[in-house]
């Protein structure tokens, strides 16, 4: 019969956003299927993503501790030795655990994983491997893929994506990254720690597009100190692949006479796209902006009834904790509920040591609407950080000059990425500089950072 569906939402894309929309979908009470073409669930972020780099992040970090006599100066003598298989192997084996975690999640929530790739031969309708099912609501999740450099051909051995920086058999003697934003930085830092000599390219005059301006100064100030080399304001125009190296020809983004620069990796970085080709998106009636991104209302309905969409392949930043944010909301309103996302509190962290967090508005951007206070505090005056040897980094709080009202939080410490959802859930209230300031804070944490900045947006701090 016309009015007979296979499932009540069909979610395509087992990422982040699309796993995380099934399971809310199906504990609602809606039967549900997602359709994912991978072998294992968990989409880029799980499979070759956030987690495995986070994986390879820690470890180096231990490494490059161990290394440069960081742990010497606390009575710890080691002379460390690197193992890069088993470096590898514990990355593996935490992928494995998760992607087989969401794959126990769906069984006990009953969702029912179809495998293969989708595309839609209808409004309702979508192909799955040999199969087409029909379902009332349908939720593209599928995701974004690396941007492709003009001319370059990424062959995963010497220009790698991320996912090849991932996988190096060995240490590379040079690396040249393409791109200062945050993969680039995060696995440049990986392997220059681990002993490589890295480079990164930037067409950009500062590391970290969309980063608070002071946070991205001192960034680069941090990271040029680790070793890692810059090079701003730089178009790289060709790169020649030779035998087990790669030559970049780069010249000023501003115009100038070009140079050359030799490299046994090339990583390039320099953003992601969605992913809808494939999808014959026109079958359904839908078709993609300039960006090629889906575009949606704010309950991420798309222009046709019954199919929604979500994550990476709609407009705003391309972050998993925003398409986990937006699948459990979708699912919500599939269900007739109210799913909401705040997508002006949407924190953001760049994991390299130490790392670097911001949520809401930049000081620039601020400073754009209206009057505002700022309050800054060093970490190397937060007691925590003092006996852990992490001098580096601040907090810093921007306020409504009238209201009060926290606009945004950035900072960098060894532990930003935590810290950084107290500020976060702060902002979702609506607090204020002296709500933060006037809460309680144990003693010693990172966290006291966070306070006395807030202390500082009223010119008060403690101890500075």
């Amino acid at each position: 019969m016309a009015d007979e569906y296979d499932f009540d939402v069909l979610v395509i894309g087992a990422g982040p956003g699309g796993y995380v929309a099934a399971i809310r979908a199906a504990q609602l009470g809606l039967k549900t299927a997602c359709a994912e073409s991978r072998a294992t669930l968990g989409g880029t972020c799980l499979n070759v993503g956030c987690i495995p780099s986070k994986a390879m992040l820690h470890a180096s970090e231990y490494f490059d501790h161990a290394a440069n006599g960081t742990f010497a100066k606390m009575g710890i003598k080691v002379t460390p030795e690197l193992d890069l298989d088993t470096m590898h192997g514990q990355r593996r084996d935490a992928v494995k655990q998760l992607t087989g975690g969401i794959e126990f999640l769906f069984k006990k929530n009953k969702v029912e994983w179809l495998k293969g790739h989708a595309a839609f031969t209808g409004k309702d309708t979508v192909q799955v491997g040999d199969r087409t099912v029909r379902a009332k609501n349908i939720v593209i999740a599928t995701g974004s893929s690396v941007t492709p450099l003009p001319g370059v051909k990424i062959d995963e051995k010497v220009v790698v994506s991320s996912t090849g920086a991932l996988e190096l058999p060995q240490v590379p003697g040079h690396m040249v990254v393409i791109g200062g934003g945050v993969i680039g930085l995060e696995l440049g830092s990986v392997w220059r720690r681990l002993g490589a000599k890295v480079t990164v390219v930037e067409f950009l005059d500062q590391i970290l597009p969309g980063f608070d301006g002071e946070i991205r100064k001192e960034s680069n100030k941090i990271l040029k100190k680790q070793g890692l080399e810059f090079k701003l304001g730089t178009k790289v125009t060709s790169v020649a692949a030779k035998g087990d190296g790669a030559t970049l020809t780069v010249e000023p983004a501003a115009g100038g006479e070009a140079s050359t620069i030799d490299a046994d990796v090339v990583l390039v970085s320099i953003g992601r796209k969605p992913n809808t080709d494939g999808l014959a998106l026109d079958a359904a009636g839908l078709s993609t902006n300039q960006r090629g991104q889906i575009e949606i209302d704010h309950d991420f309905r798309t222009s046709v009834p019954g199919i929604w969409a979500i994550g990476d392949v709609v407009p705003g930043p391309m972050l998993a904790h925003k398409a986990e944010d937006e699948g459990i909301a979708v699912a919500e309103n599939i269900a007739g509920q109210h799913g909401i996302v705040n997508h002006d509190v949407i924190p953001s962290v760049v994991y390299t040591w130490p790392e670097i967090a911001g949520v809401g508005l930049t000081e620039e951007a601020a400073r754009e609407r209206g009057e505002v206070k700022v309050g800054k505090f060093p970490m190397m005056a937060n007691s925590r950080a003092k006996t852990n040897h992490e001098p580096d980094g601040f907090v810093k709080v921007i306020a409504d000059a009238k209201t009060d009202r926290v606009l945004g939080v950035w900072c960098i410490a060894s532990v930003a990425g935590t810290m950084i959802a107290q500020a976060a859930q702060a902002m979702e209230f609506g607090a204020t500089s002296e709500d933060i300031a006037y809460t309680c804070h144990a003693h010693p944490t990172h966290s006291e950072a966070i306070k006395e900045a807030a202390m500082g947006v009223q010119g008060k701090p403690i101890h500075i």
